[in-house]
């Protein structure tokens, strides 16, 4: 499994970067000011959240706030064509793989990309020293 890191350099971003790398899991970063998500790759995500487009805005963001836009009534294609336009909409990173979706950095829910028989294989480990 490949993970999909969208984001752009900012901290929350650099730490799962650096999580997944110290735990030696493959992922492709795409950097999403150079190259924004495309209506395709936001239905994909989109698809895997919980709380829809209220997990994905970034309600701090300044140009959320600059926009002064009321998103619960923007229909859809609006608010593509707007996160396409300012990535910085997006919270970040958005972490993505085989039907699961991280939406920020959080140290304990980024664990559910370490493979099952990496974490299984830990457990028995720590089971085997107790």
């Amino acid at each position: 499994m490949v993970l999909t890191i969208y984001g752009y350099s900012c901290a929350s971003t650099r730490k799962a970067k650096r999580w997944l790398k110290s735990h030696d899991i493959p992922f492709i970063y795409r950097d999403i000011i150079k190259k924004p998500v495309n209506v395709q790759e936001m239905q994909a995500i989109l698809s895997l959240t919980e709380g829809g487009t209220d997990d994905i805005i970034s309600k701090r963001s300044n140009i959320y706030k600059e926009l002064d836009l009321d998103f619960d009534t923007l229909p859809l294609n609006e608010l593509y064509e707007l996160i396409y336009k300012y990535p910085r909409l997006m919270r970040q990173p958005i972490i993505l793989g085989d039907n699961k979706i991280q939406i920020g950095f959080d140290q304990d829910n980024i664990r559910q990309f370490i493979p099952r028989e990496d974490r299984v294989r830990n457990l028995h480990h720590i089971l085997s020293i107790c």
